[in-house]
């Protein structure tokens, strides 16, 4: 470093601020540049420096040399002081002896392995009792104690040996038979589901609630504000109530609306058998979930329904739209068909597409799957009393009084 001609604070001041050229290099070593510093200290006398002065020294050191500010001054108070200026540090000559060796680390392995990872103070009497018997391999290990132990089962030397991983335990719920329904040819047996209406700025819409039984296709839309206990409950009850048969099974998907303990509790108190979709079967609620499709959104759109039009909305469904989708509106029933590689397949034959009141109709003792006081006659008197052309009209013209009340602007505020 050529830097010689600094023989001043005030050229330092000026070689801080670039005014004055000096070519320097910070030196590589720790020796060369405490010379530097015994040099800088030396020629400007630091000792008897004002302590402003001594300020501007320590700045230069620091473009100089590249030691922090704390660090220099220490260095300069031993140059004050007398002393030279060297490394008074030095790495070890020897590193700290291991007491515990790695082979004594692949014994501990083999004993964790062996017993199925113990405790600490169960796993250090077991190895002072294999001390005592007679085997030399736990001479160093009969005295390791419990803290020590769990260091050396987190070394790389253990891990290598043996890893323990444990993984995710599946979580069995008890609510609800995880499997499809078998309902066997009898009504009864219903897949539910939930739709919701749509959300508008961040306010939820209302919640269809919507079952169908697997023989006959019977369908019920219920609706409902919100798919809390409080709101789907009673929903759900009244839903139950409108098939006209005796309900013998539900099924749903996994939602905590409808896999809980206060559903559970009602379906048991109904003699209810729930069941629930099973993973990587994903046409488990597939019946359900096509009529979402065919019924709820050709009836109700995907717009946005505010929440205090659900008993509306569940009144024209009751009066008009369940009525009219069971005893009027017909609907695809499959044929199975086994090919000749044993495989099922479904057809859906003209010859039997239905309404689900005939379904119904058609089945063996279809009489013994109904409500006490309903009968087959007194439905197929109720479907004849108006024609299926009459019942869709009436439907549609519900609808759009219903929907007239959706889009009508709210009064304002006296």
């Amino acid at each position: 470093m050529d830097e010689s001609r600094l023989q001043t604070i005030s050229q330092l001041r000026a070689f801080l601020a670039g005014t004055l050229e000096v070519r320097f290099c910070v030196p590589d070593n720790d020796d060369a540049r405490y010379a530097h510093i015994v040099a800088v200290a030396v020629r400007l006398d630091y000792a008897k420096l004002k302590r402003p002065h001594k300020g501007v020294v320590l700045r230069y050191l620091q473009r100089t040399s590249g030691y922090s500010r704390a660090q220099l001054t220490r260095l300069l108070m031993r140059v004050v002081h007398g002393a030279s200026l060297h490394k008074r540090y030095r790495s070890p000559a020897h590193a700290f002896a291991r007491r515990y060796t790695p082979g004594d680390t692949v014994v501990l392995a083999e004993v964790d392995r062996v017993h199925g990872t113990l405790s600490g103070p169960a796993t250090v009497h077991l190895l002072r009792r294999a001390w005592a018997r007679g085997d030399a391999r736990f001479e160093r290990l009969a005295d390791l104690s419990v803290s020590h132990l769990y260091n050396l089962r987190a070394s790389k030397v253990y891990k290598a040996q043996r890893v323990s991983v444990n993984r995710t335990r599946p979580l069995a719920h008890p609510i609800g038979l995880r499997r499809a329904p078998s309902p066997q040819g009898r009504a009864g047996f219903i897949r539910i589901d939930s739709v919701h209406q749509g959300d508008l700025d961040g306010t939820k819409g209302v919640y269809h609630i919507y079952a169908v039984d697997i023989v006959t296709q019977w369908e019920v839309l219920a609706c409902c504000e919100r798919i809390s206990q409080a709101y789907l409950l009673p929903t759900l009850e009244a839903l139950i109530e409108q098939f006209p048969f005796v309900i013998l099974g539900l099924h749903s998907d996994n939602g905590s609306e409808y896999i809980n303990k206060v559903v559970a509790a009602l379906l048991e108190k109904m003699r209810v058998e729930q069941t629930k979709s099973r993973p990587r079967h994903c046409n488990d609620n597939a019946l359900a979930e096509s009529k979402n499709a065919s019924v709820v959104r050709k009836t109700f759109g995907y717009s946005h329904i505010p929440q205090r039009f659900a008993a509306r909305i569940d009144t024209f469904c009751r009066e008009h739209l369940n009525p009219y989708v069971n005893l009027h509106r017909p609907c695809l029933f499959a044929k199975e068909v086994i090919d000749a590689k044993g495989k099922v397949r479904k057809t859906y034959p003209h010859d039997m597409v239905q309404t689900p009141l005939e379904k119904l109709a058609s089945l063996p003792d279809a009489q013994q799957f109904l409500r006490p006081g309903i009968t087959i006659e007194s439905l197929q008197a109720k479907a004849a009393q108006i024609s299926d052309l009459d019942a869709a009209n009436a439907m549609n013209v519900a609808r759009s009084k219903l929907f007239d009340l959706f889009n009508r602007r709210p009064t304002a505020a006296a």
